[in-house]
């Protein structure tokens, strides 16, 4: 079982984690996408565990049990100044697995921080240069439910099945449940803060320029993993990333689309454990909360 963690970030803002592993052993932080929560981490996660790390899936500030943001703040540059507070807390550089969103902020956080500020950077699925086909196609779906949810789980199954028609729609609705909450009219909704995507205001951190120079700044081993039926990263922006960061390793997984490590995440974890496994380990501090 895992053990649950708690960082407090900023003012009103503490983030949840599952850790899985050894508490000595090299830290590896999971962050998720934008709208999803730790729970989609869950296999990666055990499985980095057994194999030597420490890996911590943690909320993003909005999303699952960590704090919704007292002032609706969801800026790329407070998420990635959140990544930085965790690094603080946990005494040491750690190996971040960041996923859409979670890659963005990371790319950031690390790409313009004074020094190293991670050990390794997975980037999963994401790039300073996305399709907005495929970017608009995943906010249309966050935005087209979150504010009158779904009458029961098999509604919002059928939503995700029209979604992400790659993939078979799950007969076991458990895990499901995970990323919705129950609300007191008992309509199930996103387990995120609904101004995450209704902020209305344009992030000039997610500027492709910017992105760009952070990206050109990483000097430390990096991953660049893409689905490669993903219509968020194309083939030639993945190109377009490993010029940037001429060091990078880069895997193009098969009958994968956006969401790598929920359509193959066999192989996905694999090419995780490789590349950590070529890059070293340290040890993890962090503060620990109740057992789970």
């Amino acid at each position: 079982m895992p053990t649950s963690v708690r960082f407090d970030v900023a003012t009103g803002v503490t983030l949840v984690g599952d850790c899985y592993g050894d508490g000595d052993a090299h830290p590896v932080l999971l962050l998720h996408g934008g709208g999803q929560t730790r729970h989609a981490w869950g296999g990666t996660a055990r499985v980095l565990g057994a194999s030597g790390f420490r890996a911590i899936a943690l909320d993003l500030r909005g999303h699952g049990d960590s704090s919704w943001a007292p002032d609706g703040d969801y800026r790329l540059v407070s998420f990635a100044d959140d990544l930085r507070a965790v690094v603080a807390e946990l005494g040491q550089p750690a190996t971040v697995v960041g996923a859409s969103l979670g890659g963005l902020l990371s790319l950031l956080a690390e790409g313009e921080s004074d020094g190293p500020l991670l050990a390794a950077l997975v980037m999963v699925d994401v790039a300073p240069r996305m399709e907005p086909e495929g970017v608009s196609r995943i906010i249309s779906f966050m935005t087209d439910h979150s504010v009158d949810g779904f009458a029961s789980l098999d509604e919002a199954a059928d939503a995700i099945a029209a979604f992400l028609p790659h993939r078979p729609r799950p007969k076991d609705l458990s895990g499901l449940s995970k990323n919705l909450r129950r609300s007191d009219d008992g309509r199930f909704r996103w387990h995120w803060d609904p101004r995450f995507v209704h902020r209305g205001v344009p992030d000039p951190a997610f500027s492709k320029q910017r992105l760009d120079a952070a990206a050109a700044r990483l000097e430390i081993p990096t991953l660049l993993v893409r689905g490669r039926l993903s219509d968020v990263l194309s083939e030639e922006a993945a190109a377009e990333f490993r010029r940037l960061v001429p060091h990078a390793d880069y895997v193009d997984v098969a009958d994968a689309a956006h969401m790598i490590a929920g359509d193959k995440n066999d192989v996905f974890t694999a090419a995780i454990v490789e590349f950590l496994n070529k890059n070293g380990r340290g040890k993890c501090r962090g503060r620990r909360a109740n057992e789970r």
